[in-house]
C-alpha cells in the first residue's frame, strides 16, 4: 500500500489520493472539467512511456491520443477495487501499444519461465541495479527483450509495483518477477563484460 501511495502522488504532482478518487468519480459522472484535469494529471507519464515503448514520437503521440479516447469512452467501467486508476490508463496504453506491435509484426510474446527461488540470483540483481544509474540502465536495457525492458521500465522508471505491473501486462506476479529477475542478471553479465578495445591503428 506504502508504494501505491508514492506511486499516486508521484503520478498526480503532489494530488493527493483522495482528490484523485474525487477526480475519478465525478469523471465517472461526466464532468468535463474533471476529464480534463485527469487528462493533464496523467498526460506526460503515459506518453513517456508510450514514446519508450514505441520508439518514436509521430506514433506515441498518436496512441497517447488513443488512450485518452478509450479513457473517455470507459472510465465508467474503472473500479478501485481492481487496479490504481494509473495502472488502469497503463493498461490501455500497454494494450494499444502492443497492437501496434501486432500490425507491424514486430513483437513476440517470451515463453513462460518457472518463477525464480526467493533467494536465486537475488544478489546478483541488487548489484546490477546498484550498479547501473537511471540514464545508464536506459541505454542498457534497449539490448533486452521486449518483454523484459516493460517490466523494468515499469518497474524503475515509473515505481510500479510487481502487483500493479502484472494488471498492466495481463501477467501474473509470479511472471513479473521472473522477468525482472531475467532481465536484471542479463544486465549484470553486460555491465560484467568490459567492451571489447578497438584495435590500434599502426
Amino acid at each position: 500500500m506504502a508504494n501505491e501511495a508514492a506511486t499516486t502522488t508521484t503520478l498526480s504532482r503532489g494530488v493527493s489520493s483522495q482528490e484523485l478518487e474525487r477526480l475519478v468519480e465525478q469523471a465517472q459522472q461526466g464532468k468535463r472539467d474533471a476529464l480534463e484535469e485527469l487528462y493533464l494529471l496523467h498526460f506526460d507519464r503515459i506518453y513517456s512511456y508510450l514514446h519508450m515503448s514505441v520508439g518514436n514520437r509521430h506514433d506515441a503521440e498518436d496512441l497517447t491520443t488513443q488512450v485518452f479516447v478509450k479513457m473517455l469512452e470507459s472510465v465508467g467501467t474503472f473500479r478501485w477495487r481492481s487496479a490504481p486508476f494509473s495502472a488502469w490508463l497503463f493498461r490501455i496504453a500497454h494494450n494499444l501499444a502492443m497492437d501496434h506491435f501486432r500490425a507491424s509484426k514486430r513483437w513476440q510474446p517470451e515463453e513462460e519461465v518457472p518463477e525464480p527461488d526467493p533467494g536465486e540470483g537475488s544478489a546478483a540483481e541488487e548489484e546490477a541495479f546498484e550498479s547501473i544509474g537511471r540514464q545508464s540502465m536506459l541505454e542498457l536495457i534497449q539490448k533486452l527483450s521486449h518483454e523484459q525492458q516493460q517490466v523494468l521500465t515499469l518497474k524503475f522508471v515509473f515505481n510500479f509495483s510487481n502487483a500493479e505491473a502484472a494488471t498492466i501486462l495481463d501477467k501474473t506476479e509470479g511472471a513479473i518477477k521472473s522477468l525482472q529477475h531475467r532481465a536484471l542478471a542479463s544486465l549484470h553479465r553486460q555491465i560484467a563484460t568490459p567492451p571489447e578495445s578497438s584495435p590500434r591503428e599502426p
